[in-house]
């Protein structure tokens, strides 16, 4: 069972959204925990652990958080304490925005070793990339607004009790509105005959049966499933074997809501099928956009 998930990433990328999100689903939730605090706190409530579900958020607000999360995490791991790293980041254009509407100040512009909010951010990505790698899964927060934030918290982790699953992202997205930076691998799928030049389709988007149907009609659709199930097969095992406990796959159409949202739909049951050891979350990320 999970008893854990540490929220950490950049600075206005989210992370307190996030809480309030696990908060709802009756996590207790804490924000700015100190992380020279982890160990202690979780031996004094060592009895009722395996029954409390925890979410702190962890960052460098937090003065030693860098220097000593390698080893408290690692302490952890050791322990083996049931516990996840949940890393939120963003776009640099993204958070310069967000920091200019909330008129907030940098974590590192505080401390005065930068002035530009721009250098701060791209420095703040630097110091947390070894943590980015260690993290268990990751969000890319840059196309969310809050309530899609919320709902992306809530798939991952409403229902979610066995953390050594691999989790396998399939975000549906269109082109014109940029690839999902974080994704490990994009395939372009606008190949496919578009259901939105036809009048009867154009109003539905990839979740109804009746797109599903369409592409299905046409044999490249089934040459795709079949030879990216095959990719899956050939480079699942070299994720598996470098510890990754989270593999994130952009499937892009042109504008993100018909062809894109049928075919993660369609490869999910594959993924599902054919690995029990996978979780196969799903992301339409601009599925209303075109609406």
């Amino acid at each position: 069972m999970l008893n854990l998930v540490v929220i950490t990433g950049t600075s206005g990328s989210g992370k307190s959204t996030a809480l309030k999100a696990f908060e709802d689903l009756g996590f207790l939730a804490i924000d700015n925990f100190p992380v020279r605090l982890l160990l202690p706190y979780l031996e004094e409530i060592s009895e009722n652990l395996n029954e409390t579900k925890i979410a702190l958020v962890m960052d460098i607000r937090d003065k030693h958080f860098l220097e000593e999360y390698p080893k408290i995490f690692n302490t952890l791991k050791e322990k083996k304490v049931p516990f996840e790293v949940l890393f939120l980041d963003a776009q640099k254009e993204v958070i310069i925005s967000r920091y200019n509407q909330t008129r907030r100040v940098h974590p590192l512009m505080k401390e005065n070793k930068y002035n530009s909010l721009t250098e701060a951010i791209e420095e703040e990505k630097k110091l947390l990339l070894p943590l980015k790698t260690f993290s268990n899964l990751i969000i890319d927060t840059s196309y969310f607004n809050v309530h899609q934030l919320r709902s992306e918290i809530f798939k991952f982790y409403r229902n979610k009790q066995n953390f050594d699953k691999m989790i396998v992202h399939l975000i549906a997205f269109g082109y014109k509105y940029g690839i999902p930076y974080d994704a490990n691998y994009v395939f372009d799928v606008r190949f496919l005959p578009n259901p939105y030049f036809y009048p009867e389709l154009k109003i539905l988007d990839g979740t109804s049966e009746k797109i599903k149907n369409f592409l299905l009609s046409f044999e490249e659709t089934h040459e795709f499933l079949d030879k990216f199930m095959e990719f899956i097969n050939f480079v699942l095992p070299f994720h598996l074997k470098e510890g990754r406990k989270f593999l994130i796959i952009g499937i892009g159409c042109t504008g993100g809501r018909h062809r894109s949202v049928a075919l993660v739909e369609l490869l999910k049951e594959k993924i599902v099928n054919n690995f029990s050891e996978l979780e196969v979350v799903l992301s339409y990320r601009d599925v209303e956009k075109d609406v």
